[in-house]
């Protein structure tokens, strides 16, 4: 009695902890996400232009990480939506939505009249009622120079049977975070986690939400048992029969010293167990040691769900924190989690090989039938691939390492002696995607479509754009859809903080990059944007930004109260119309 008396002490006083320090993030935050509301309302006043839905053949979704990739509940399609793009010198936040039809390889760019504002690191939820809906809660919004964040709390759903976006509504939902997971639990949406950040302070959580899909309704759940620590970024998977959801890793970070700050990977799992009836439920947490290969720690993996509950993890990376450095190792392998058996399988590919050649494997053949993820414990694994390194040097000097896998020794004498009983031609080398992190995945059809993320050489980040798919029941090979560019890795351009070539052209499409319109707009559209800009009152040579905002504070107010509604108290919209002057000042 006494141990669980101290136990529930101490859960008790970090919750208190964790409130105190929200309120704390909140107060800092709020005057820095004020500033930020004007460039939001800013791209919405742009978006409510837009009448009617425009639907366009487009190339694939410009490089990003952090955007949410769904399968199509009814159709046989994925959803990509948001994203983020940086860089070295400004962060490009989108808010474009693209459909990929898998039949025909195709991708469709769809213009839907009052979308979200631009985002990244929100969750998006696909449900199969009303003709289909995708469910969009938080993420967050960034300054141009990446030093400023907005969190936001808003929940949407997109009407895929009418191409309408709505925007629900509903008190008492989960406050404004990114990071977070969200997954569909019977008729209700669960939210787990996530993190708000301000410039100098910062929380994570591990409170649960629950949104239902009947009432619209928010409610907080408080279930009893240990809690998972506060994270973001986590694994959250939903059990087949409904009975709860299984959260596994994550990341979050502490404040050891006032400058410094300290990461934890964490590598735990836990369930959340729903008991009772419908309405009268009560949630429990319970730790799970589940059996199997596990994965090695890491943050920032991808993860998605194929039939009958089994979770696939991508990728991921792991920093290696010294007092002034951080460097990450990044991964490309993929690991299975069976949610019945609660068991992980290392996803071991088996490459493309005909059926008469497994024949004459004999018993081995049989074994890699029954699938290299249902190998027992303790079991011998195959002798594993080689990675073949390709370098690429851009013209600042980096060095760009592009990986393909190739069969390993054993499995290549395999061949050579069924080369010399059959004519039939040996199996092509394996083409993985490379190692990344914050990448999309998706299942539909039984494959695992991946696309996007990033991966880092030095202190320079790449941005992806790639797009494969792996057939999880044959488990052979990587299907590439869009490969890899080497010429466009060497010509993204990498801007340090130093750099000021092409700044006044770079920031001239700020607006349009951060609304996630591509290069392909046509004309009409971007000289329509450019009279936009040209409507604002330009900066006289000589003047401060002090004397701008006084000069010309009649019209940045009434912008403001323009986007802002005419409820909003004038205090408000005076510091959003200051905030709107600087930032033209700035940017001119």
């Amino acid at each position: 009695m006494g141990k669980k008396g101290k136990n529930e002490k101490k859960v008790k006083g970090a919750e208190k902890t964790a409130a105190k320090m929200e309120k704390k993030v909140s107060k800092r935050s709020k005057r820095e996400e004020e500033d930020l509301e004007s460039l939001i309302a800013e791209f919405q006043s742009l978006d409510a232009k837009k009448t009617t839905v425009v639907e366009t053949t487009c190339p694939p979704p410009s490089p990003r990480l952090s955007a949410s990739l769904s399968a199509h509940p009814e159709k046989d399609e994925l959803i990509l939506f948001g994203g983020e793009f940086f860089n070295g010198k400004k962060t490009y936040l989108y808010n474009d939505l693209f459909f990929y039809n898998i039949k025909k390889n195709s991708w469709v760019k769809s213009e839907i009249p009052n979308p979200p504002p631009p985002r990244c690191a929100h969750q998006a939820v696909a449900v199969p009622q009303g003709g289909g809906q995708l469910w969009v809660f938080g993420g967050e919004f960034a300054s141009p120079n990446g030093e400023q964040f907005y969190h936001y709390k808003d929940l949407w759903v997109l009407h895929l049977a009418t191409n309408t976006w709505e925007n629900i509504k509903a008190t008492g939902g989960p406050s404004g975070r990114s990071g977070h997971r969200m997954v569909l639990s019977k008729r209700q949406l669960l939210v787990f986690g996530g993190f708000h950040e301000s410039t100098r302070d910062f929380i994570y959580y591990n409170d649960v939400y629950s949104f239902s899909l009947d009432t619209f309704s928010w409610s907080r759940l408080s279930p009893s048992g240990t809690s998972p620590l506060p994270r973001s970024a986590c694994q959250m998977t939903s059990v087949p029969d409904g009975s709860g959801v299984i959260i596994y890793g994550g990341y979050s970070k502490v404040r050891v010293k006032k400058d410094v700050e300290k990461g934890t990977i964490h590598s735990d799992m836990f369930l959340l167990k729903r008991d009772g009836k419908e309405g009268q439920e009560k949630w429990s947490w319970s730790r799970v040691s589940p059996s199997g290969s596990k994965p090695p720690p890491r943050s920032g993996f991808s993860m998605a769900v194929g039939a009958a509950g089994r979770a696939v993890l991508f990728g991921g990376v792991c920093d290696e924190e010294e007092e002034e450095t951080l460097e990450g190792d990044f991964y490309n392998d993929l690991y299975l989690y069976d949610t019945v058996k609660s068991r992980w399988f290392p996803g071991q590919l088996r490459g493309n090989k005909t059926e008469k050649k497994k024949r004459r494997r004999g018993k081995k053949g049989e074994a890699e039938g029954e699938g290299a993820e249902e190998q027992e414990a303790g079991e011998e694994a195959p002798q594993g691939p080689t990675e073949v390194v390709k370098e690429i040097v851009t013209e600042d000097g980096t060095v760009m390492t592009i990986k393909e896998v190739i069969p390993g020794a054993g499995q290549e004498e395999e061949e050579e002696e069924d080369e010399e009983e059959d004519d039939d031609s040996a199996s092509a080398p394996l083409v993985e995607p490379c190692p990344r992190s914050s990448a999309m995945s998706a299942v539909r059809q039984g494959k695992l479509f991946l696309y996007g993320g990033m991966f880092e050489v030095g202190n320079r980040q790449f941005t992806l754009s790639d797009f494969y798919c792996l057939d999880l029941h044959k488990m052979d090979q990587w299907e590439v859809l869009v490969e890899i560019d080497p010429k466009m890795q060497e010509m993204q351009e990498w801007l340090e903080e130093s750099d000021s070539e092409d700044e006044e052209e770079e920031e001239g499409e700020e607006a349009k990059g951060a609304e996630g319109e591509e290069d392909e707009e046509d004309s009409e559209e971007e000289s329509e944007d450019g009279e936009d800009e040209d409507e604002h009152p330009a900066v006289q040579e000589g003047e401060t930004v002090t004397d701008y905002q006084a000069r010309t504070e009649q019209y940045w107010t009434g912008l403001a109260r323009n986007n802002m509604g005419p409820d909003v108290k004038d205090k408000k919209v005076a510091k959003v119309a200051l905030a709107m002057a600087k930032v033209f000042y700035e940017d001119q």
